[in-house]
């Protein structure tokens, strides 16, 4: 589901959280404000980064043990008993449609949503249907750019989006479109994926497709509530025990309810069949440990209620930093992933098939998957046919042949060859990021405006304005993104106000060797909050074709 309006400011001193029930027009309410690797690693040098401190740790505090969450990532639901039967297959006793009750109908032995916005209510055979914590199994199809979705803990209402409980987001592919009065800027893009606990935990990457018929499970154990697509596990939220500041955006809090499908609009028509619940026994959990908030919980948390795409884009799994640890950070924070393998000269993967192999290593896993491209050679080293396969491409500026002929690796003190002349030295390096930028069929320049240890203490003064345009202008005219690298700190504050003056898009990345260096955000989260980005500010994979991908068409 996603209709939204922006908020009034930034979330800093001065700004105004628009209240749960403010309706401000027909399409707003709160919840719908935004509707063995073969990867050789990253790079770092030994005295220019200072360790962060890592998010690994802080799964204790999460109540989420590596070895509990890999299980519940990779099996299903065991078989109970007292399963019941919510729809007959032919009518729709028991359940009550609000708005534009003709918007429901049966067909075929399934639940139609198709027509303007309405709300199929669960009543029950006495009216009074109600439930606390249960497991709840449905089968649903989605036809093209479909949206829709299934609320919890919810509760009667005559119109408008249920203010009550929560909604697992349907979604698999929906457009931009038009939300309240024609502005020039008023598209909405609904970045909540199918799985998505709306606005609270969100998925980003779609793991079903329109006109196909998918399972979706919801389990709710107060304080925990998770969710499946196709039987995997995508969102694993527990409540945290502590109360929000009061600036914070409104968080609904799990209790009792009863559940609702959802008609979004004239344009979305999905079909629900088998739907059917089981009852678990009431109250908390005693084994599941609810975790204390802190300031960058709140605000990724607010980040994702803003349609904000919290997606560390440049993740890898190397050193103990395995995809079951990767995973349970990322149900625990709502940081999604985006898995990037390095392709190159002096790399493992170094060719079509090794590239393939990574690929297929990780299908069905809920994350994006990149290719770092390494060095300049990496485009004579495959296929356009095999690296248009991954979800985008990204690359720095790191690697690249000076006018001397040596290869340079900024990152390596010994082979990040300066010269007498740093400043003829930032010429040629704003001239092959711009080069790289052009030619490179890349989605993200990441690990912007890094220089080497030698010249790390005079950024400020060795990127002026006039150098860090050019590369501004280079992303701006061939869409590519730049990354907020967390690890490294970098771009400047200053550089990404040129490029958001710029419409250039951004992205969350760390760039980690290990597990110790990656889970902390804070960096991306402060200058998105300083430099006033917002969803429309953000880039995130699968909403259009990549780079690669467009390139391979064009030449069909």
């Amino acid at each position: 589901m996603g209709v939204c309006e922006e908020l009034t400011g930034e979330s800093g001193e001065g700004m105004r959280w628009v209240g749960e029930n403010e309706k401000e027009n027909d399409y707003q309410n709160e919840g719908r404000r935004w509707k063995g690797t073969f990867d050789a690693g990253p790079r770092q040098s030994e005295n220019s980064i200072t360790p962060m401190k890592t998010s690994i740790s802080r799964l204790a505090r999460f109540g989420l043990a590596f070895s509990m969450v890999a299980a519940l990532a990779t099996t299903t639901h065991a078989a109970f008993g007292g399963w019941k039967d919510l729809f007959d297959g032919k009518t729709l006793a028991g359940w009550r449609a609000s708005e534009h009750p003709e918007a429901f109908k049966v067909a075929e032995g399934a639940i139609v949503a198709d027509g303007d916005r309405a709300h199929l209510f669960y009543v029950g055979e006495d009216g009074k249907a109600e439930f606390e914590n249960f497991e709840l199994e449905v089968e649903v199809k989605t036809m093209a750019h479909a949206n829709s979705g299934v609320f919890f803990h919810t509760a009667w209402q005559d119109e408008g989006w249920p203010a009550a409980g929560f909604e697992v987001q349907v979604n698999n592919s929906q457009k931009p479109f038009e939300v309240g009065q024609a502005t020039g800027n008023n598209a909405y893009r609904e970045n909540k994926k199918t799985g998505s606990l709306y606005g609270v935990r969100n998925v980003y990457r779609a793991m079903a497709r329109d006109g196909e018929w998918f399972t979706m499970k919801i389990k709710v154990q107060r304080p925990r509530v998770q969710t499946w697509v196709n039987d995997v596990l995508v969102t694993d939220y527990i409540e945290p025990a502590n109360e929000l500041p009061e600036k914070a955006p409104a968080l609904n809090r799990l209790g009792k309810g009863t559940f609702a499908l959802q008609c979004h609009d004239p344009h979305s028509k999905v079909f629900y069949r088998k739907v059917r619940v089981k009852k678990l026994p009431d109250g908390v959990a005693k084994d599941v440990k609810q975790p204390e908030w802190n300031e960058q919980d709140v605000r990724l948390y607010a980040m994702g209620k803003e349609n904000v795409p919290i997606v560390d884009l440049h993740t890898h799994l190397k050193g103990d930093l395995t995809l079951e640890k990767a995973l349970a950070v990322s149900r625990a924070t709502g940081m999604g992933l985006g898995i990037a393998t390095n392709g190159g000269q002096g790399f493992p993967i170094q060719n079509d098939a090794a590239a393939l192999a990574f690929l297929e290593t990780m299908k069905g896993q809920p994350v994006f998957l990149a290719l770092q491209a390494e060095g300049r050679e990496w485009m004579k080293m495959f296929t356009p046919e095999a690296y248009s396969k991954f979800d985008y491409i990204f690359t720095d500026a790191m690697t690249w042949t000076n006018k001397a002929g040596k290869r340079l690796r900024l990152w390596i003190p010994e082979e990040s060859e300066i010269g007498d002349d740093p400043e003829a030295f930032m010429e040629e390096l704003v001239e092959q990021t711009v080069k790289i930028i052009e030619t490179e069929p890349i989605d993200i320049y990441v690990n912007p405006l890094f220089l080497p240890d030698s010249l790390a203490a005079k950024a400020k003064e060795l990127w002026t304005i006039q150098r860090m345009q050019r590369i501004v202008a280079a992303l701006a005219k061939h869409r590519v993104a730049v990354e907020i690298n967390a690890r490294y700190k970098i771009p400047s504050e200053e550089f990404v106000r040129l490029a958001k003056s710029a419409g250039v898009k951004f992205t969350i990345g760390t760039n980690n060797t290990m597990a110790s260096d990656w889970g902390n955000w804070a960096y991306p989260v402060e200058i998105a909050k300083k430099t006033g980005l917002e969803w429309r500010d953000f880039w995130v994979p699968g909403h259009e074709a990549s780079r690669a991908q467009r390139l391979v068409a064009e030449k069909k």
